[in-house]
């Protein structure tokens, strides 16, 4: 008789690959991104970077392009593709993860500001959205602040952080981005993945 071998079964986990959005901005803890990218990516998502002008000043997209092996999004007008790139996107991203989030950020996204790539695509996105915030202790203080933080999480957006630490300017307090790996943890919680 002759032995009938058959293919490993694979599980859902394996077969259903997540798709997140992630969102980076012009705050200097934009250099941590990468560590997000690189452990989603790890973790079997597909990772696609959106930039805001002021997060490419601080660190290359050749960065994400390498750690997530897609295309990064950095300018509204070039998209690679005659399908606005945003609504592409849009269309599988399973989550939106901004980190770090800028003060500029959220007060954009709790007044529905669309005027760059990531706001455009942030308006777009229909999924569950988590934002880890990254500033000075005394902008995340400011009552405007605060008051696009509640619109924002009024709306059902999730914030990690920020934690209390020593930020790059010197001062500490209230505004330092969460650790990467705090991050990842609550990205893979809310898609429901496994660890």
């Amino acid at each position: 008789m002759t032995p009938v071998f058959s293919k490993p079964h694979r599980t859902d986990r394996y077969m259903e690959k997540k798709t997140i959005a992630l969102g980076v901005t012009g705050s200097i803890a934009a250099y941590k991104a990468a560590e997000i990218c690189s452990r989603l990516t790890k973790a079997g998502c597909d990772v696609h970077v959106i930039m805001t002008a002021s997060a490419t000043e601080l660190i290359a997209p050749r960065t994400f392009l390498t750690l997530s092996r897609n295309p990064v999004v950095t300018d509204l007008w070039e998209a690679p593709e005659w399908k606005p790139e945003h609504i592409e996107l849009a269309e599988r991203a399973d989550i939106l993860l901004v980190a770090p989030a800028t003060a500029n950020f959220i007060a954009k996204h709790a007044r529905g500001i669309a005027d760059d790539a990531l706001t455009t695509y942030a308006l777009a996105h229909d999924g569950p959205v988590l934002v880890a915030p990254a500033m000075n202790p005394r902008m995340w203080r400011h009552p405007a602040t605060r008051e696009n933080a509640e619109i924002l999480a009024g709306r059902g957006v999730e914030f990690v952080g920020p934690a209390i630490g020593d930020v790059a300017c010197g001062e500490s307090g209230a505004g330092r981005m969460e650790e990467p790996e705090t991050i990842v943890e609550r990205v893979l919680a809310a898609l429901g993945a496994e660890r």
